[in-house]
């Protein structure tokens, strides 16, 4: 290709992208503002390396955040140089450390057919620990065990490190399941989401030689959406790049939301830190969002410390400024924003007071965002009501739906016959005789034995004490498993996957299920998209079709199968909608203690991270945006008193448009109160109607299990267990003096202090 073709990429970029994608070696930072166009400065820029500078695209590493980011980012390099960048590696950190661990399977004690656990996978095998060790899960619950571990990880906390910091009774009982979860994933070939970064950092610092393999075939490293990278993340980029310095990070400290999964916002702040001698380059051209919304976009970051600080500046002409609403509660909050889509989108009724966007809106190009996933019922009963298609975003994947995961279970099981968990998941379905009772009976005998179950259902020995129906059920099973597993040597995914549904007549087991057409027909789907998988380009050590179907399952995100030509409004949380972009958006339930959430009120770190989260809300929207709050919200079943979020206080009266639905000024109350920087400290309770409880939180209790706290009288200890609401709260405290030992205390009365050690 021409240099002439270069020149013209670059004659449509403003001159920061221009210096962004003209940089050839050594690190540096781009600060890439919302809506700024990183994608194109990221895409174009690999293209200028390989066009221009003749670089190898071998030598090209390029990491993002979701699959669909990196399809879409292959995809526009091909365009732009009219062929495949072939050799190039790129995809999200967990894909492309999937592909390292498999080329080095051995010296990470796996084989390269390891399976990837998901989460049910990994609590399957936390609880089948947590029994062994005699860990009882009503006191500590596998999930919280294994988000403990998980963090763990992520923060590359070795088993050792964990034990030697164990102090509270919640760290002591985690410390032994990590210990032994390592053993347990490498007897059954499995790895968990954690391994995929965890393995390849250790990897690369255990093994001078692929540390120095990696570092020589990957000459340019650029990472996306750097903001949200966590310690091992962070790590893995020092390890490939350091050497060579030819790193380019992307991203944005104002959207940096990830905190509490273990993101690391002085990543970005620090860059420099790493790399001395790194360019910095600001994106704040946005060519998304109308000057209104960017300035309330800037007007809402504003009190953040922890930033860099940049000022986004529209490209698009001048419309409408953003709307705040009042609402009754949380039904009428919904049955307003579903009634403004009708009038935008041109229903019956007309347009929208004021209204100035163009006709011919669809429902996609509505999305409605909210704080927690539980906002979403009523905003789905009123939108059924109307008869809107809605799609949710973050709800039940596809592939977590239990006909998905029966069939999946017998593919894992298939391309891993060390995979325990899909043992049991496939030889329970269908039921074929052979009980919970005789599963553990084998689970013990092939524990001792040291040995996968499967393989262990096949041993005379140690099949021995079981009833001959579960013996010859096993048997058979076994034998099943044994053929498809040689018939997946050639036959195609979606082959396969017709063999297995007729050999365990499992169209059959599902007619007594209820919904049972959806079931087949999701049933249909998965067949279909098997039919579709190749292998990637440039293949991986040990990667089968098969392989490669399973690990895209298991990786896959709603977002990455989120179909944009859906005329459906989109729902999903403000974290979700990280990376998208629609014509009108509704930020619903604007409330202190749901948005900021209330615990944030005393964590200023946390309470920065959710004014960055509003700040990505509101940038979402390309022409309208609504903010819309209730005077109450039913929550656990109980209509809680609420009022407007601290984060509205820093907006200067007039740049919102304020209205308050007709049920809310029927009640007589139709002026809500605006919280004034001025006039109230951030986490104040505010009351604004005669009867609401000052002291109750939207997001009560604000104590939250495993947290640290202490009693005047019984002195410090952890949160156990929480239940009920508002006043009535009561909190269950293992206290560290063994003497007092367990208490149930009402919050109310308790006077407890949070954070004791």
């Amino acid at each position: 290709m021409s240099t002439t073709v270069s020149r013209d990429w670059l004659a449509g970029l403003n001159s920061a992208q221009r210096d962004a994608v003209l940089h050839f070696e050594g690190p540096m930072l781009v600060l890439a503002g919302a809506g700024s166009g990183k994608t194109r400065v990221l895409t174009t820029r690999i293209a200028h390396l390989i066009d221009h500078h003749g670089v190898d695209p071998k030598h090209i590493l390029a990491v993002t955040f979701t699959n669909k980011a990196a399809g879409e980012m292959r995809e526009r390099i091909a365009r732009l140089l009219g062929t495949e960048p072939v050799g190039m590696w790129c995809g999200t950190f967990h894909s492309v450390g999937a592909r390292m661990l498999r080329n080095a399977a051995h010296l990470v004690g796996r084989t390269p057919s390891f399976t990837i656990y998901d989460e049910d996978d990994a609590i399957g095998v936390i609880k089948r620990i947590m029994e062994r060790l005699r860990i009882s899960a009503k006191d500590h619950a596998p999930r919280a065990i294994l988000d403990a571990i998980s963090d763990a990880k992520n923060a590359l906390v070795t088993v050792a490190e964990y034990e030697a910091m164990a102090k509270d009774p919640h760290a002591r009982a985690v410390a032994p399941v990590y210990k032994e979860l390592e053993g347990a994933l490498r007897q059954a070939n499995a790895v968990t989401f954690d391994d995929l970064l965890v393995l390849p950092v250790r990897l690369l610092q255990e093994h001078a030689h692929v540390r120095a393999q990696y570092q020589d075939r990957f000459r340019f490293v650029l990472v996306d959406e750097y903001q949200d990278t966590n310690r091992a993340q962070y790590r893995f980029v020092k390890l490939i790049g350091g050497e060579h310095a030819n790193v380019m990070v992307v991203g944005d400290d104002d959207q940096s939301i990830y905190g509490w999964r273990g993101a690391d916002i002085r990543n970005i702040l620090d860059f420099e830190r790493d790399f001395p001698q790194a360019a910095i380059v600001r994106l704040e051209e946005n060519y998304r969002s109308t000057p209104q919304i960017l300035d309330l976009a800037n007007v809402a970051i504003s009190p953040n410390t922890e930033r860099r600080g940049k000022t986004l500046r529209s490209t698009r002409p001048p419309g409408e400024r953003a709307t705040v609403v009042g609402a009754y509660d949380d039904r009428d909050e919904a049955d307003y924003i579903v009634e403004e889509i009708a009038l935008r989108r041109g229903s019956p009724g007309g347009r929208a007071p004021g209204q100035s966007l163009g006709s011919g809106l669809t429902l996609r190009d509505f999305a409605i965002l909210y704080r927690t996933n539980a906002q979403s019922r009523a905003l789905e009963e009123s939108l059924r009501r109307k008869g809107f298609a809605y799609r949710l975003v973050g709800a039940v994947r596809f592939y977590d739906r239990r006909e998905i995961r029966d069939l999946m279970g017998y593919l894992k099981l298939i391309a891993n016959p060390n995979d325990d968990e899909a043992f049991r998941r496939a030889v329970a379905a269908p039921k074929r005789g052979i009980g919970d009772t005789s599963i553990d009976t084998l689970a013990a005998a092939a524990h001792a034995e040291g040995l996968p179950l499967l393989a262990a259902s096949v041993r005379p020995d140690l099949v021995a004490s079981l009833r001959p129906a579960a013996r010859t059920a096993l048997a058979e099973f076994a034998a099943l498993i044994g053929r498809l597993r040689e018939a997946a040597r050639e036959a195609s995914v979606d082959e396969l996957l017709r063999d297995l549904i007729d050999a365990i007549r499992y169209g059959e087991h599902l007619k007594s299920e209820p919904d049972v057409q959806d079931r087949l027909d999701n049933v249909r789907e998965l067949v279909e998209g098997a039919a579709e998988v190749v292998a990637d380009e440039g293949g991986e050590v040990g990667l089968t079709p098969l392989d490669h179907f399973l690990q895209r399952a298991t990786l896959v995100t709603g977002v990455d199968t989120m179909d944009s030509q859906a005329d459906a409004v989109t729902m999903m949380t403000m974290h979700n909608a990280k990376g998208l972009e629609f014509p009108v958006v509704f930020i619903a339930g604007m409330e202190d203690g749901l948005f900021p959430l209330s615990r944030a009120f005393d964590d200023p770190p946390m309470l920065e991270e959710e004014r960055r989260l509003f700040y990505v809300g509101i940038t979402r929207a390309e022409q309208k945006l609504y903010i819309t709050h209730a005077r109450s919200r039913r929550r656990n079943g109980e209509l809680m008193p609420s009022i407007p979020s601290s984060f509205l206080g820093v907006i200067p009266p007039g740049m919102l448009e304020e209205r308050s639905t007709m049920k809310l000024r029927a009640t007589g109350r139709s002026v809500m109160p605006h919280p004034s920087a001025a006039s109230r400290r951030p986490g104040a309770r505010v009351s604004f109607a005669p009867e609401a409880d000052a002291e109750v939180s939207q997001d009560a209790p604000r104590f939250v299990k495993g947290e640290r706290v202490r009693h005047g009288r019984f002195g410090s200890g952890t949160i156990a267990e929480l239940s009920g609401v508002g006043r009535d709260t009561k909190v269950t405290i293992d206290f560290d003096d063994e003497a007092v030992g367990r208490k149930r205390l009402v919050v109310a009365y308790a006077g407890l202090e949070r954070g004791w050690d």
